[in-house]
């Protein structure tokens, strides 16, 4: 799950990390309102999306009066505004964040994530802020330093001053570090973060840290656990069909190719994908409709797939053992025949109850067609795709 910067900057300052005053507003009365609010003489008007790279797409300005505050933000809120990190996807600005203006001295790097190869909770500290870390560890990947940070042993002061060090940092500047990552690990763990970025983290002009920008990411699996987290979800930032089907219970994520896949398991549905690819062809989804499957819910991916007019052929790849074979043979013949299907369809199905499952399916009266194994459904629904 996703947050837009302004509830980031909530989220630090409860964790004692310093950021800019700032009021978030929804109209642009609101935002004039905003300035007054927060004093001063320039302010920053940013536009509040799911995405990084807003200000190469027009959705940071820096505004110096109130009323230009105001027509500012009329021209951002009510629109759509596509990054080259929002996925193709054009997303809808609702709010913005009026921002106090900061003189900027250096802008830093700092995040805090999982690193699954050290199975530790790892900070990257570099002293190359504000633009994309992936360039900088590309270009330049002295400038990249990674701390380790063992869950027995937890975040130690020498850890801090190790990333303040490599940040060319001085004295005062290192406590400071210190503090803020003493707060972004307390904040990483107690919300079941799975990403938290200050990029930049910014060295002003007094010669503090402050955290001009943020994001973070928050593992969904966790949210029973923060029901104040769940409630800042935003829909509206997310992929619609996505959305629509976790409220079914599908694990779905949109492709860019054209033979869907249905299959129970994320490991089978991640198998399928590599098979397809190597057999010539292109997923159109992710699509995991989850070992207590259903008819219901065979249905709805069904339609899901569907929701792209990509595909072609779909591809569904099932292994019986919670859910049996001849269930889910119930479930496709039914949703043939609710969506009127007219594209072909190739079922793999093993496991358990898989020969009444293919029986059904043989005398379903339906244009379906039975693979023996994996890497023959992938070549039929491959060549289905190309007609």
């Amino acid at each position: 799950m996703n947050f837009h910067e302004y509830q980031a900057k909530d989220l630090f300052a409860e964790f004692g990390i310093a950021v800019p005053k700032g009021q978030v507003a929804s109209s642009p009365d609101e935002a004039r309102s905003a300035a007054i609010a927060l004093g001063g003489q320039q302010w920053v008007v940013k536009a509040q999306i799911h995405a990084g790279g807003r200000g190469k797409a027009g959705g940071v300005k820096l505004t110096k009066s109130p009323d230009e505050t105001r027509e500012v933000a009329a021209k951002m809120l009510g629109t759509a505004m596509q990054t080259y990190q929002s996925g193709g996807r054009a997303l809808p600005v609702d709010k913005v964040l009026i921002s106090e203006a900061n003189d900027i001295a250096q802008e830093l790097y700092l995040s805090i994530l999982v690193d699954r190869a050290s199975k530790c909770v790892q900070f990257i500290a570099s002293a190359a802020g504000g633009v994309d870390i992936e360039q900088v560890a590309r270009e330049t990947p002295e400038k990249i330093h990674l701390i380790n940070v063992d869950y027995v042993e937890g975040l130690q002061p020498y850890h801090c001053r190790k990333a303040a060090f490599a940040m060319g940092l001085n004295a005062k500047q290192a406590t400071q570090l210190t503090k803020i990552m003493q707060g972004l690990y307390r904040m990483f763990n107690a919300l079941d973060l799975s990403l938290v970025e200050l990029n930049p983290l910014a060295v002003v002009t007094s010669g503090d840290l402050i955290a001009l920008d943020g994001k973070v990411n928050a593992d969904e699996n966790a949210l029973f656990r923060h029901p104040k987290l769940e409630q800042m979800r935003d829909i509206r930032q997310e992929d619609p069909t996505e959305a629509q089907a976790a409220n079914f219970g599908v694990n779905y994520v949109q492709m860019d190719g054209n033979i869907g896949c249905m299959v129970n398991g994320a490991g089978l549905a991640m198998a399928t994908m590599d098979v397809i690819k190597l057999a010539g062809g292109e997923p159109a989804n992710f699509l995991d409709v989850g070992g207590g499957a259903n008819k219901e819910r065979v249905v709805q991916a069904f339609k899901l797939i569907l929701s792209s007019d990509k595909v072609k052929a779909i591809l569904i790849n099932i292994f019986g053992g919670i859910v049996r074979c001849d269930m889910i043979a119930e479930g496709v013949i039914a949703a043939v025949k609710e969506v009127g299907l007219n594209i072909p369809v190739v079922v793999r199905l093993e496991g358990t109850n898989v020969e009444k499952g293919r029986e059904l399916l043989a005398h379903s009266g339906l244009k379906i067609t039975p693979a023996t194994d994996l890497n023959d459904a992938a070549a039929k629904a491959v060549a289905a795709a190309r007609g």
